[in-house]
């Protein structure tokens, strides 16, 4: 177990940080040297998960084409590499060199046709910098579409920058003046061309992924984007501060006068959340879900900090491929055990019997949706014969890593939280008898209690949400990740605050039951955000399709319930501390 617990961190670390992945070893090239040129997929601009291999167009075959072999998570990323057509040697400029000569017939010129209709785009890699272009464009001078054009490019020009013995820079023009008409159903002769241009540029080696930082999703001006995080933040921090004052001031009323009516009167009727101290800490309804979802939010939220530590530290610059699903799933594997412990000891606490159910349910509880949503797309993007689909032997992989070391160390840590033998720690005694929850006015239900706080911590992420989705739905990087943190941990602050308060106003109405109330307050920014993938989707993107439809709420829905799971944690160990600290300063009997 060890040694495979060290081969899993050693994969993560060699795959995260910045490898070398073209044949010669250290990117270092001879005059005439041939570098990797490598063909990776086509697909509609709009759609991001549609993606083919690049020869399911009918372009020219290479003579020795040859398959690269690629990490877990770069064919979780849907990346499917292949040698490309074009022979780009070192400093060697080639002018209008033909790649081949074919008859494409009425079937390749009609797929040809769609492609360019859907704007599909292909994507490269020379010496593993990434490169893109339109395979064709659309003449729209007609009114009516039956009127439009649609033209394929023949010749591509590769503009290429070099420092001394380094690749730096590679730039994709396609010729306009190349053109080959698809609008008719007619067999057409063609002719693939390119050219290779190569031009002496002083940048260094170890800054040449800088351009791709550089057209990141933040806006042209930093500053912008720094004020309008700034300025929600700020407005957050000052409702909650508000909120906080306002809180504690009437926390204080409530000691004073509690304290003055065990002096003046002990007979006197109690009236308040200490009416209901008998109650309070009585266990909630099903209380083994309860803890699996504890014990999974637990674990979601120390994966998200790992993550986030990668991200700080640069692990994840743009186009490293795959690492940060690469990253997901070892780091979701090794932090099992942080669920097993976490729910089965709060369990036991809550003087549950049935640990082992309690585990599998733990274990099922974010898994099992998620593992039903990637069947059902996996078996979409098979159907559409896409790159997204993933091969028999990466299912495999995955499947080996969660029976080899996700179960066990789930197992590992239900048996250590088992053998804690930690109580619950109580300052009331739980009367033999629950009392009746009076009539509550309908604002005080759990829905609108969920909508009122999943709104205050949301108002402080949505800035940040579209460049978010801009980046994992789009084409646009990520790279500030420093103000994404800020972020993440204003999140965790205002939700943590919001349940308090709210949970405060729960018993301050004599409602004992706030277990779940918190958990679902605490989680319901996770409903708020799966809402604007609503409004991002159909106003903000131009996303279509039942692939990529189907991609983007699927694996939102999974994303949003994480988020649910990860947040309610932190709203109720919120909620706890604070409901054990009022009764732990007054006097229960």
């Amino acid at each position: 177990m060890k040694s495979l617990l060290f081969f899993l961190f050693f994969t993560l670390i060699t795959s995260s940080f910045p490898t070398v992945r073209s044949d010669p070893s250290d990117h270092r090239y001879n005059e005439g040297d041939l570098v990797p040129l490598y063909a990776n997929k086509v697909g509609p601009f709009h759609n991001p998960s549609e993606t083919y291999r690049y020869f399911d167009l009918p372009f020219c075959l290479p003579g020795d084409l040859k398959e690269k072999k690629e990490a877990l998570g770069e064919v979780l990323n849907g990346d499917r590499l292949v040698s490309a057509p074009y022979k780009l040697e070192f400093q060697r400029d080639k002018e209008s060199v033909a790649v081949c000569k074919k008859t494409l017939k009425k079937e390749e010129v009609a797929l040809f046709r769609s492609a360019v209709r859907k704007d599909y785009y292909f994507q490269m890699y020379y010496d593993d910098l990434p490169i893109w272009g339109f395979i064709g464009k659309v003449d729209k001078d007609g009114k009516d579409p039956s009127d439009y054009k649609y033209y394929l490019y023949k010749h591509i020009h590769f503009d290429i920058f070099y420092n001394k013995d380094h690749v730096i820079e590679i730039n994709v023009q396609t010729d306009p003046n190349a053109l080959v008409d698809l609008t008719e159903d007619n067999e057409v002769d063609v002719e693939f061309l390119y050219t290779v241009k190569w031009k002496v540029t002083y940048t260094p080696f170890d800054k040449r992924m800088d351009k791709y930082s550089q057209s990141s999703s933040q806006p042209h001006h930093l500053e912008i984007h720094w004020f309008s995080i700034i300025n929600s933040c700020v407005t957050v921090l000052l409702l909650t501060g508000f909120l906080a004052t306002i809180l504690m001031r009437v926390l204080k009323n409530d000691f004073v006068k509690y304290a003055h009516d065990e002096e003046s009167a002990e007979d006197q009727e109690e009236t308040g959340w200490k009416y209901i101290h008998g109650d309070v800490f009585r266990f909630p309804k099903y209380k083994s879900i309860f803890a699996a979802a504890l014990g999974s939010g637990a674990q979601l939220f120390t994966l998200t900090i790992f993550i986030f530590i990668l991200a700080l530290v640069g692990v994840f610059y743009p186009y490293n491929r795959g690492a940060l699903f690469t990253a997901l799933v070892v780091l979701y594997a090794l932090t099992s055990g942080i669920a097993g412990y976490t729910a089965t000891s709060f369990y036991c606490q809550l003087e549950g019997t049935n640990w082992v159910r309690n585990l599998l349910l733990t274990g099922c509880i974010f898994c099992g949706p998620l593992f039903l949503t990637f069947c059902f797309l996996n078996t979409v993007a098979i159907t559409y014969n896409a790159t997204a689909a993933l091969p028999f032997g990466t299912i495999v992989v995955i499947v080996l890593i969660w029976t080899l070391v996700t179960s066990p160390l789930l197992v590992l840590g239900g048996i250590a939280g088992k053998n804690s033998k930690a109580e619950f720690q109580a300052p009331c005694r739980t009367t033999k008898y629950p009392r009746e929850i009076p009539p509550l006015p309908w604002y005080r239900r759990t829905i609108p209690q969920m909508a009122m706080a999943g709104f205050l911590p949301f108002s402080a992420i949505y800035i940040e949400l579209y460049y978010i989705f801009a980046s994992v739905w789009g084409h646009r990087i990520y790279t500030i990740y420093s103000i994404l943190f800020i972020v993440f941990i204003i999140l965790l602050i205002v939700t943590a605050f919001i349940t308090v308060a709210l949970t405060y106003f729960q018993l301050a109405a004599e409602d004992h039951e706030w277990w779940w109330r918190s958990f679902l307050c605490g989680g319901s920014t996770g409903l708020f955000i799966y809402a604007y993938c609503l409004y991002y989707y159909y106003a903000r993107s131009d996303m279509s399709g039942f692939m990529q439809t189907s991609f983007f709420f699927g694996y939102m829905a999974c994303i949003c319930y994480g988020f649910f799971l990860m947040l309610g944690t932190v709203g109720f160990r919120a909620a706890l501390f604070f409901v054990r600290h009022i009764y732990r300063s007054i006097k229960c009997e």
